[in-house]
């Protein structure tokens, strides 16, 4: 049994606390600063409270870091800051250039270094999410997760690849669905929104409500997806490629940022109105 740590126990995080209090392992997470909704989920699936990242960082032996892409790096240091000296697996949704430069910084303060990217909702669902691993401890890591929903795929031995590979996949369905969002607010703002419709499902039966549904389950997590894009389009300015699809698509998840923690989709005409505004 390994004590592990989960910075933070989100939606995803709390997730593969469960799986790894599955597979036998004891879960702590830090409450200082933490909401009534972090806590609660925390109780609800048996993770161990401490109340300071000190202790946190004294007691694991293994740290999970699950946070929005803009929080990576401040979180890594705060590690760094509080101590720790043992396995840190970042799982965020950044760049192979960003991972690569975390890895450096937590190795060079005597941590060892996991890069991850998971691919797949949060994992209650057994064959659904894939927890891609690169880097020389990846092992230790999928060895935590060996029964239970959560899979694990170690790719390489190299840091940046499990990155490289989240930022390909989520470049394509994260980022056509900004697109999509832009598309019906585009035909809107021209009047021709029910036309287009119309004209998507002669093309294909059905479509037209596809694209409300996925334009309407994004919006709660948009303001997190705005720094996925983000490091996406650096992934792909990295690669030699236009980056501007993408660091348009962060503008479109920004615009709908104000839906963050809905309980229930919107009404498609009030997501439409503030990609309008």
């Amino acid at each position: 049994m390994s004590n592990i740590g989960i910075l933070y126990p989100g939606e995803m995080g709390i997730s593969i606390a469960a799986a790894a209090i599955h597979n036998g392992h004891k879960v702590y997470w830090a409450s200082q600063g933490r909401s009534d909704k972090t806590r609660a989920r925390a109780e609800k699936y048996n993770l161990t409270e401490v109340d300071s990242l000190f202790q946190f960082c004294k007691t694991c032996e293994m740290i999970i870091s699950i946070c929005p892409p803009h929080a990576a790096e401040e979180v890594a240091k705060s590690v760094i800051e509080a101590g720790f000296q043992r396995l840190y697996l970042d799982a965020n949704a950044i760049s192979p250039q960003h991972t690569i430069k975390l890895g450096q910084m937590l190795e060079t303060n005597g941590i060892q270094f996991v890069d991850g990217g998971i691919i797949g909702g949060p994992a209650w669902t057994p064959k659904e999410t894939r927890l891609y691993l690169s880097g020389e401890h990846s092992e230790t890591i999928a060895a935590c997760f060996s029964d239970g929903p959560l899979e694990t795929k170690i790719i390489a031995a190299e840091i940046g690849k499990a990155s490289a590979l989240k930022m390909c996949y989520a470049a394509y369905t994260k980022g056509t669905t900004a697109l999509l969002a832009a598309v019906l607010a585009t035909a809107e703002s021209f009047g021709v929104h029910a036309e287009l419709s119309q004209q998507w499902d002669v093309d294909d039966k059905g479509f037209t409500e596809q694209v409300n549904q996925r334009v309407s389950r994004v919006t709660a997590k948009a303001w997190r997806f705005e720094g996925e894009m983000e490091e996406i389009a650096s992934t792909f300015r990295e690669a030699g490629l236009p980056d501007g699809f993408h660091r348009a698509a962060a503008e479109i998840y920004h615009r709908m940022e104000n839906f963050k923690g809905s309980d229930e989709a919107p009404p498609l005409n009030e997501i439409l109105n503030a990609l309008l505004t």
